[in-house]
C-alpha cells in the first residue's frame, strides 16, 4: 500500500486528541492503528485493495481526527463526522454509549472499513460495513482481518 503523503491531513492528531476521542467513544485504540493515524491521518492510498466477501474492494481514503472538523477542508472525512452520519447502522444496541464499530476508511461505493471492539476490546478485528446492506440498528458485517496489523499486511 502506498500513502500518498500531499494528502496527509493535518494537524496530526495529538496525544490529548486521541485520549479524547477514545474516552468518548469508550474504547482504546489499538498501537497499531495508533502508529498508522499518527504519521498518515486521513490520507488517500494508491490502488489498495482487498478481498472479502468473495469481492474486491478499494479503499479511497483512510478517515482522519481531528480536533476541529468544522473548520478543516477535509473535516469531512473525520472518524467522528462520519461516525454520528451512520452510527445507527455501526450497532443492533440503540442503548448503547460511545462506539464498538468504528469506521476507519471509506470504500468505494459508499462501505467503510471498521475497527470491531465487539470481540476483543483491546485488539478489534477489521471489518467492511456494508453500508447498503445495513439498516437502523441492523449492521451488516463482514470479517477482513483478527486486527489492525494482519489489515494492512493484507492491502494489495
Amino acid at each position: 500500500m502506498k500513502i500518498n503523503p500531499d494528502t496527509i491531513v493535518k494537524p496530526l492528531p495529538s496525544e490529548e486528541l486521541i485520549k479524547n476521542h477514545e474516552k468518548f467513544w469508550r474504547l482504546t485504540f489499538p498501537g497499531a492503528f495508533l502508529d498508522f493515524i499518527k504519521v498518515s491521518n486521513g490520507a488517500e492510498v494508491g490502488e489498495a485493495s482487498f478481498e472479502c466477501n468473495n469481492r474486491i474492494y478499494v479503499i479511497e481514503r483512510f478517515l482522519c481526527m481531528l480536533n476541529d472538523n468544522e473548520n478543516n477542508p477535509k473535516g469531512i472525512y473525520g472518524i467522528d463526522v462520519v461516525f454520528s452520519q451512520i452510527g445507527e447502522r455501526l450497532t443492533d444496541n440503540e442503548d448503547l454509549l460511545g462506539a464498538e464499530v468504528l469506521p476507519i476508511a471509506s470504500i468505494f461505493a459508499s462501505d467503510f472499513v471498521c475497527l470491531d471492539f465487539r470481540e476483543n476490546k483491546g485488539d478489534p478485528s477489521v471489518c467492511v460495513l456494508s453500508h447498503e446492506e445495513s439498516g437502523e440498528f441492523e449492521p451488516v458485517l463482514y470479517r477482513v482481518a483478527d486486527n489492525f496489523t494482519e489489515f494492512l499486511e493484507i492491502l494489495q
